[in-house]
């Protein structure tokens, strides 16, 4: 099976290189770093390291990740990974998150920071917080538990590619876990390990960040939650992903 990884990267030149020598090359065939917008040397470094980089100038984590899929269709794979570039998830433990798709017992795995350990600091309490409440919201609106939403998982590109994703920013990992929920995607969590990033976070590192990002979670739960099925995939076609 042919395994690849994406890895939306802003300002992560100090990181980077940890990030991609700790990817299991047995299990990747290739590994994309989408540079979106940095002003450091993330993406040479990344290039130096092997890694093929493509430049998204759109802010937007979503935007990126986005970038990334549609580079991947020239020559489709069989799973995408997904894990940030600041060193805060391993990707040494990113065998546990493919595993269960590659033996046919999930099409969706989440690397769960909360079933796994965590180093002290490394995720805010604003973050502890929002992620509780993200994660109610899609058990009770669903009927689908979730212990968190963090950025590290893998899915079959096939399934990715139903999901018709579209989120631009921060609502992306809760678009993708409610739009699973709401379409019986088989999905399964394992318990990955959590440690302080290098760099400081865009996100919780700051109030704008954390309010921005704890509203969009919100409203892209209930929205999704709320709007036909029809009616969603016409207007996440509208969308375009280059």
């Amino acid at each position: 099976m042919r395994n690849v990884v994406i890895i939306p990267a802003l300002d992560e030149e100090k990181s980077i290189p940890k990030v991609l020598a700790e990817i299991p090359t047995d299990l990747i065939a290739e590994v994309f770093v989408v540079d979106n917008g940095s002003s450091d040397r993330t993406a040479e470094v990344a290039r130096q390291a092997g890694a093929t980089v493509l430049y998204e100038p759109r802010a937007g984590y979503g935007q990126a990740c986005l970038t990334g899929i549609a580079a991947l269709a020239q020559n489709p794979p069989d799973v995408v990974v997904f894990v940030d570039g600041d060193y805060s998830d391993r990707p040494s433990e990113m065998t546990a998150l493919v595993e269960p798709i590659l033996d046919g017992t999930a099409d969706f795995v989440i690397g769960s920071r909360i079933l796994g350990e965590r180093e002290p600091g490394a995720l805010a309490p604003q973050a502890r917080w929002g992620n509780w409440l993200a994660t109610w919201m899609i058990r009770i609106l669903y009927n689908t538990t979730f212990t968190d939403l963090g950025p590290f998982r893998a899915i079959r590109y096939d399934t990715l590619q139903s999901l018709n994703m579209c989120d631009r920013d921060y609502g992306w990992t809760a678009e993708m876990q409610a739009k699973a929920a709401r379409t019986g995607v088989r999905t399964k969590e394992v318990p990955v390990s959590y440690h302080r990033r290098i760099g400081r976070s865009k996100i919780t590192g700051t109030v704008k960040g954390t309010v921005l990002a704890g509203w969009k979670i919100i409203t892209t739960i209930l929205k999704l939650r709320f709007t036909s099925p029809p009616d969603m995939a016409r207007a996440e076609s509208k969308v375009p992903l280059g």
